[in-house]
């Protein structure tokens, strides 16, 4: 029965550790995904208008340092948020237990019999991590929260930072490497290969169906850079 119980708790704890490695994947992911059509979108339009090198890694960069600072500031405050939210649900499961133990640890219980343990060994599993660490416990089971691994928004928004620029120097360095002729249809190619293994990365980790996923992200990232591109080309002057 001890060993029973030990592998229930184990596989708990594995299957949360996995999610929310799952999670940060994503997010790094859909940032990358972003900086990718979003500065693709910018530098092809600014090509669409001048052939100057010089104006279009401007263009680039600004695009880039822009996003990342953005997606950084809207991550810091996001994560602040949800850390706040946590920590106000931390300390009203510390005063319910407190209040009231046997509740709290009958409500235990019941979490890991609906999870598809028998009624004794929920029971088991329910005191034993109990008496461990209730509070742990209990954050973890009810709300999927590990009081001492609560997300930090500063690294949430060096995260999103970093994936947004990894994305974002894509498009940036295929327009600027190959000769003038040849920009925007190698700048074309690099941002929908890209925008292809982003798509089948984040449906992978969704369960979701990689070709629709796929297509879709590559769709979007195409109409955005034409779009951009025939901008550019109508109002774009050459100097």
């Amino acid at each position: 029965m001890q060993n029973t119980d030990k592998s229930a708790q184990d596989h708990i704890h594995d299957a949360a550790a996995t999610n929310s490695r799952l999670n940060w994947i994503r997010a790094a992911v859909l940032g990358a995904n972003d900086g990718i059509v979003s500065v693709a979108g910018l530098v092809v339009g600014v090509a669409g208008a001048t052939t100057n090198k010089a104006a279009i890694f401007t263009a680039g960069l600004a695009g880039l340092v822009a996003g990342a600072l953005s997606m950084a500031a809207g991550e810091y405050v996001s994560v602040s948020s949800q850390r706040d939210t946590e920590k106000a649900l931390i300390k009203k499961e510390i005063e319910e237990l407190e209040k009231n133990p046997e509740r709290e640890l009958a409500e235990l219980a019941k979490i890991y019999e609906q999870k598809g343990l028998s009624r004794a060994t929920a029971k088991t599993v329910a005191q034993e991590l109990t008496d461990h660490d209730p509070i742990k416990a209990h954050l973890e089971a009810e709300m999927g929260i590990n009081q001492d691994e609560l997300t930090s928004p500063r690294d949430a928004a060096v995260a999103s930072a970093i994936s947004f620029t990894a994305g974002a120097s894509i498009p940036v360095l295929a327009i600027l490497l190959p000769p003038t002729s040849y920009r925007v249809p190698v700048t074309f190619v690099a941002v929908v290969l890209a925008l292809v293994l982003t798509g089948y990365v984040s449906a992978t980790l969704g369960q979701a169906s990689r070709r629709k996923a796929t297509v879709r992200v590559v769709i979007g990232g195409i109409i955005a850079m034409v779009v951009t591109y025939g901008i550019g080309t109508a109002f774009g002057v050459h100097i």
